[in-house]
């Protein structure tokens, strides 16, 4: 059943019912104190009358045995305490007098108590010490209490002196004590009830705007935060925390929709770049089909057409893959890694392939711990893209230095350089800083990702600075060892 109530719900009802079992502690303590110190307060009464109604027991002329002490007048004994209700009885039970008169003249008599037949008081003991009882009875009539006191005088032991005082104005005051209580309690109960309803809806607004910004989370707004969140509540705190993982969590968000943007255009370009020489194969074969085979110098173009592609396409597909091994963090191969030897030989590669370009190549002793082939294929690539974007001839700047514990391979090569733009965006995937180039002369624009790729791999990265008319600056950057 509480577990159906809200949380505002259920911390109200605990703090009135905890409030309700305080209160209703401190009223019956209250009662029962106040009850006991009246009762009391009428013991000592009945024991102060005792003394007169003693002194009027004991006259000669007014002994238990009559007069001159052969018979009683109760009147007299009455009279001595005015008020309360006198009796005397022998120890059979059987009474030998009682009655009582008002304390005021105008006030009517009331109703006599019940008192039983017998009556138990303690036994007799040591000296000449009154044996006393008292007890609580019902009135005859009326609904109306009595406190009696009972006890045998040691100067008279056959008879037994009751003296009985009316506690209706005990029970008077008990009963406004009582009522006065139950209001207290019940104004009490519905002020906490309307306190604590204010404060827990005050402690719990936070919750209820975390709530709204839950449900404007799950709507699609990412960007939404709880709003004053104070990191002196728990509630504060638990809106910092919401706060610091929606932020994450945007953050997920955004990096995925971007990494799906990436991929899409990936596969797109993928298979743009795919269908050119899948196009130029089907062609070559069609015009094999179409009697190719008997013309000599048709078939040689047609094969020789064949294989450039499939080669072109090969290589296409095996950078792509390289691609996806390096998306998936696959661990490359580690070893020291002789960087000066490394682009060494890439540098005199590239002097074969092109005699007629100048290339100068500065470097310094400096070993990191990587794959050899992925750091060659790094240095090939950067010197292809020279090769595939510079004029014939231009000159180019190969170096290898160490810098602040770090290697650093620098390509500059002196040709038409690029802008600012190009400069931060040659490193993505299919992209070409000339959109008019041909596939046949600039390659399908992976080269430069795989640079950049292999690079992060290694724990290193990939930058690229250019001024148009000058040249450009290749810079890969890897720890050294």
């Amino acid at each position: 059943m509480l577990a159906r109530l809200s949380l505002r719900t259920r911390l109200v009802l605990g703090v009135i019912v905890l409030a309700a079992v305080g209160l209703i502690a401190a009223d019956v303590a209250t009662y029962a104190s106040l009850n006991s110190f009246l009762i009391d307060r009428t013991d000592s009464t009945l024991d102060a009358a005792h003394v007169g109604v003693e002194h009027a027991l004991f006259q000669p002329q007014h002994g238990p045995g009559g007069d001159g002490g052969q018979g009683g007048n109760i009147d007299s004994l009455t009279a001595a305490a005015p008020g309360a209700y006198i009796q005397v009885r022998k120890l059979d039970g059987s009474v030998v007098g009682s009655g009582s008169v008002p304390q005021f003249s105008q006030q009517k008599t009331p109703p006599p108590p019940r008192l039983p037949t017998s009556i138990s008081l303690p036994s007799a003991g040591s000296g000449e010490v009154d044996r006393v009882a008292y007890f609580t009875v019902p009135a005859q009539s009326g609904g109306s209490r009595y406190r009696v006191r009972a006890s045998i005088e040691p100067q008279a032991s056959n008879y037994v002196l009751v003296i009985a005082e009316s506690l209706s104005a005990v029970d008077s005051t008990l009963h406004q004590l009582l009522v006065i209580e139950l209001a207290v309690t019940a104004a009490v109960l519905v002020a906490i009830a309307l306190l604590g309803l204010w404060v827990v809806r005050l402690g719990l607004r936070p919750l209820a705007e975390i709530e709204e910004t839950a449900d404007a989370i799950a709507a699609g707004d990412l960007s939404r935060r709880v709003e004053r969140a104070d990191e002196t509540t728990e509630v504060g705190r638990l809106g910092l925390a919401l706060n610091a993982m929606l932020s994450q969590i945007e953050a997920a968000f955004r990096a995925r929709e971007a990494s799906e943007r990436r991929l899409r255009r990936f596969v797109a370009d993928a298979s743009h770049e795919l269908r050119t020489p899948l196009t130029a194969v089907r062609a070559y074969a069609e015009l094999f089909t179409r009697g190719a085979d008997e013309r000599p110098d048709d078939l040689a173009r047609a094969m020789t057409g064949i294989s450039r592609e499939s080669e072109r396409m090969s290589l296409l597909v095996d950078d792509l893959l390289l691609l996806a091994r390096l998306d998936e963090g696959r661990p490359l191969e580690r070893k020291d890694v002789d960087l000066e030897r490394v682009v060494g030989d890439a540098v005199e590669t590239a002097r074969t392939v092109e005699p007629d370009r100048p290339i100068e190549y500065h470097a310094e002793h400096a070993v990191v711990v990587g794959d050899p082939d992925r750091l060659r294929q790094v240095v090939d690539n950067l010197l292809s893209n020279v090769r595939f974007h510079t004029p014939a001839g231009a000159p180019v700047e190969v170096s290898v230095a160490s810098r602040n514990g770090d290697a650093v391979i620098e390509v500059k090569d002196s040709g038409p350089g690029m802008s600012q733009e190009d400069a931060t965006r040659v490193f993505e995937r299919f992209y070409r800083a000339d959109a008019s180039r041909s596939r046949e002369s600039g390659g399908v624009g992976l080269g430069l990702s795989i640079v950049a790729a292999v690079a992060e791999a290694h724990g290193g990265t990939a930058s690229a600075s250019s001024e148009p008319g000058v040249g450009t600056t290749f810079r890969v950057t890897l720890p050294l060892r």
